[in-house]
């Protein structure tokens, strides 16, 4: 008896010895994205047998961040959450919550090299000493997707994409009157890809102290001429029924109507791309966002959406260890470059880029490295290298109410931008004096 004793504590002990490290991660991938996701940690899960990373889909990226404060408040924080980069500087603001990532890898002794990650996307996530603060996972950038089917039928060149906006509306004009398309083009994310970065490819300034990157006390300026005058161009090809309006936020009535046909051009995230091919049977055409060419410094560069992963306090050491350990493997150029190619986001680093090049892919796929070739076509200016305010996921809320007064003629173009700085700054204030 006493011997069966001591063979199962034996056991017991060894069992524990080989026990894996737990590491969690929240994230907000859903549908064809998240089934990826899962399937890169079962290969990451796969390839060594001391950690084990379980991936938790929470809802939206305002739902992800929502839970994961409120789980760090109860002291039940995961150990990685994914957050949206609208929502870096409320994580750059929780003094106390975050693990930077630089610190992370170098306490840990992870393979990491900055230096490896493409330059406008880790910008994004840097502080003012250059130090990275979250890991980049998903990053796109907006990108022009149009119908060649309906180019073709218009008379147009379908080889050749519309250079700038002018090339738009008189594209748009002659795909309705030849009965090409019902409407010329369409928007998703009408805040990101016609304010934001419709301000960065023109090298306007969003907002003060190099767009909030200098400072948490900014405000927004994206009330100028050019965007007045972009604005106040949407609204007018909105009545001529060049322009349709997808809806607030994403836009969730974009897609459909340039799947369907309706549209024959659409501007959203390059991540879109898995969507656009799955649900289009027409033969599709890539390109960059179109400019007004009679604006100095444009085209400069677009920026970046999607999200990174930042690591929560209040773990052990072994969990981190594992940490550090994923990073490792999910930035690797195998890895990257495998997401980048199934998802149409960014390839995050050099060598990830660089593989896609030897593997052909981009020659294979005619259009997949546009994103690459917009985002990196200048190095980022302090107008051009992105955004950061705090209480901006409610401030995307008023750009979107704001342009919905202009489109149903309450407010002109002026009043409607206007109101965006207004309100906008009012938001950011009230973060400074809860945050200050």
């Amino acid at each position: 008896m006493k011997r069966i004793l001591i063979a199962g504590l034996l056991a017991s002990a060894a069992t524990s010895a080989y026990a894996q490290t737990e590491v969690t991660w929240w994230h907000a991938m859903g549908g064809e994205l998240g089934a990826k996701l899962e399937e890169i940690v079962e290969g990451y899960n796969a390839s060594q047998d001391q950690y084990h990373v379980t991936p938790v889909y929470k809802g939206s990226y305002t739902d992800t961040m929502t839970s994961a404060i409120a789980a760090f408040r109860a002291g039940e924080q995961p150990d990685v959450v994914q957050v949206f980069e609208v929502g870096t500087g409320t994580m750059m603001a929780a003094e106390g919550a975050i693990y930077p990532v630089y610190k992370l890898m170098e306490d840990h002794g992870a393979d990491f090299d900055p230096a490896a990650f493409l330059p406008a996307v880790v910008g994004y996530y840097t502080d003012t000493n250059g130090n990275m603060l979250s890991m980049p996972f998903n990053s796109s950038t907006p990108i022009l997707y149009y119908n060649k089917d309906a180019f073709a039928a218009a008379g147009l060149d379908p080889e050749t994409a519309p250079t700038t906006w002018e090339d738009v509306e008189a594209y748009s004009r002659k795909i309705m009157e030849t009965g090409a398309a019902e409407c010329g083009f369409t928007t998703g994310w009408v805040s990101w890809v016609q304010l934001e970065n419709f301000s960065a490819w023109h090298n306007l300034e969003i907002g003060t102290n190099e767009n909030g990157f200098g400072s948490m006390d900014s405000e927004l300026t994206v009330n100028g001429a050019q965007q007045v005058r972009h604005w106040d161009n949407l609204a007018t090809w909105q009545k001529d029924g060049l322009f349709k309006y997808g809806g607030p936020g994403g836009g969730a009535d974009a897609a459909p109507a340039f799947y369907a046909g309706e549209c024959a051009m659409y501007m959203n995230s390059s991540a879109s791309r898995a969507g656009v091919v799955a649900n289009t049977d027409f033969d599709l055409g890539i390109g960059m966002l179109p400019y007004y060419d009679d604006v100095e410094g444009a085209p400069q560069n677009s920026i970046i959406g999607g999200a990174t992963l930042w690591v929560l306090e209040g773990q052990s050491d072994a969990e981190y260890d594992g940490v550090a350990d994923f990073f490792s493997y999910l930035s690797s150029a195998e890895v990257q470059a495998d997401w980048h190619q199934f998802s149409g986001y960014l390839p995050i680093t050099e060598a990830a880029y660089e593989l896609g090049q030897e593997q052909g892919y981009y020659e294979a796929n005619p259009g997949t490295d546009v994103a690459i070739k917009q985002i990196t076509l200048n190095a980022p200016t302090p107008n051009s290298k992105g955004l950061r305010f705090g209480n901006y996921v409610q401030t995307r809320a008023v750009i979107d109410e704001e342009f919905q007064a202009l489109l149903a003629g309450d407010k002109t173009a002026q009043e409607a931008l206007d109101a965006v700085v207004e309100r906008g700054n009012a938001l950011i204030k009230d973060f400074v004096d809860a945050n200050g």
